[in-house]
């Protein structure tokens, strides 16, 4: 099964002035163990260059590389997986085209995650918990409610995400997350491995060290 515990996922609106690399080498350093290139902006050959550039950074790290939507370049750079959502190509095409590639679902509600779960998904997202500024098409709050619904019944890894921050980080930990994806609270942050470290003792704290 696909172990981590900390996702990171790029944004680089949140770190004007400061390379995407040494960013996210920063929060690797810290603690991050799966990183994803989001990058709804970029031309694709800008967005090729820096997936290669994520790649090598991640090849040296030995931590797992997803491409957010684009499959293509996530096939072109060799990228460990690809995550799509309930507006991208159905699961089992994209399989189709990535084979044993990771597959990470984003879902809103029970139902998608069950079928993410019942097609093959290797992980689903579950969010946004809180409201969040990392996206412009963003679906209402699920709320912790929703964490709860899925740790209770989805098998699956899964790791919360959106508008989650050092202030409300507990709450979803409590709701039965033990996988967080933090974006703008990590890579906006003055310090990003500290920030990291100290989201990471929080899991550990909830989680007991297993």
């Amino acid at each position: 099964m696909l172990a981590f515990r900390l996702y990171v996922i790029t944004g680089e609106e949140f770190h004007p002035g400061r390379e995407l690399v040494a960013v996210m080498e920063e929060a690797i350093v810290g603690g991050a163990d799966i990183v994803q290139l989001r990058d709804k902006n970029s031309s694709k050959r800008e967005l090729l260059r820096k997936a290669q550039a994520l790649r090598e950074l991640t090849r040296k790290h030995q931590v797992p590389f997803i491409v957010n939507d684009h499959i293509d370049i996530a096939l072109a750079v060799d990228a460990d997986g690809i995550h799509l959502g309930q507006d991208d190509l159905p699961l089992r095409e994209a399989r189709k085209l990535v084979g044993n590639k990771i597959i990470g679902i984003s879902t809103h509600a029970i139902e998608e995650a069950r079928l993410a779960e019942a097609e093959g998904a290797d992980y689903i997202g579950v969010g946004p918990v809180f409201p969040t500024k990392s996206k412009v098409d963003v679906v209402d709050p699920v709320t912790t409610d929703y964490v709860r619904q899925v740790a209770a019944e989805i098998r699956i890894p899964f790791v919360a995400i959106g508008g989650i921050k050092l202030h409300n980080v507990d709450e979803v930990l409590a709701a039965g997350a033990s996988r967080i994806c933090a974006i703008s609270e990590i890579v906006g942050s003055a310090n990003v491995s500290d920030t990291c470290r100290e989201l990471l003792a929080r899991i550990e704290n909830y989680r007991g060290g297993e």
